[in-house]
């Protein structure tokens, strides 16, 4: 969730493992009238540590919108 009026591209997040992240919801996409600030339908985790995790991504964050990931694989 980025509640705020700024776009926050390639917001680091830690990731619960390796693989591909499907984005299933995207407050900001064009179906829903905003503006298709979103991540390309999804996002490989890096192998990168971050916040306690194993793994991250890097997110792209609409504004004043919310984006949901789920790990395919």
């Amino acid at each position: 969730v980025n509640a705020t009026p700024v776009v926050r591209y390639q917001y680091h997040i830690g990731a619960p493992g390796a693989g591909y992240y499907r984005e299933i919801i995207n407050t900001d996409a064009e179906t829903y009238g905003g503006g298709n600030v979103g991540n390309l339908g999804g996002i490989t985790a890096t192998g990168e540590p971050w916040q306690g995790r194993e793994h991250s991504l890097y997110v792209n964050l609409p504004p004043l919108a919310t984006v949901a990931l789920k790990k395919e694989n």
